[in-house]
């Protein structure tokens, strides 16, 4: 049975090509901001995996991180925190929230999808 990922961004042309490298392999949605997504998985919708941008309108993916973590329903699910934040102290501190990986932006679509795999497995 085919794994689901979540994309959360809210720049469609990124979840575009997130989409296209992986839904070979992956049932893929996607959302354009936290909130939307929060509304779909309460809707009884549960991915596999979820791979969130970090500065985005509405909710910020910190804030997104941080009330997954937090939600018994949905603590469990891996998150790759997808940014344009260079600082290691910003990729450290997701990291701690309960990112399970951090992709650099821009990204080798071939890279993201070595590491959704990874955590799949």
């Amino acid at each position: 049975m085919s794994k689901n990922i979540l994309i959360v961004d809210d720049k469609p042309e990124i979840a575009k090509v997130i989409t296209i490298q992986l839904s070979r392999d992956y049932n893929v949605h996607a959302e354009g901001n936290p909130i939307e997504a929060l509304a779909w998985m309460y809707a009884g919708n549960i991915p596999d995996l979820i791979i969130s941008d970090v500065n985005m309108p509405e909710m910020d993916g910190r804030t997104f991180l941080k009330q997954l973590k937090a939600s018994s329903t949905f603590n469990f699910i891996p998150v790759i925190i997808l940014s344009s934040l260079e600082s290691s102290n910003d990729r450290i501190e997701l990291l701690e929230a309960g990112a399970s990986d951090f992709v650099l932006k821009p990204f080798n679509p071939q890279e993201l999808k070595i590491r959704v795999r990874n955590l799949l497995r």
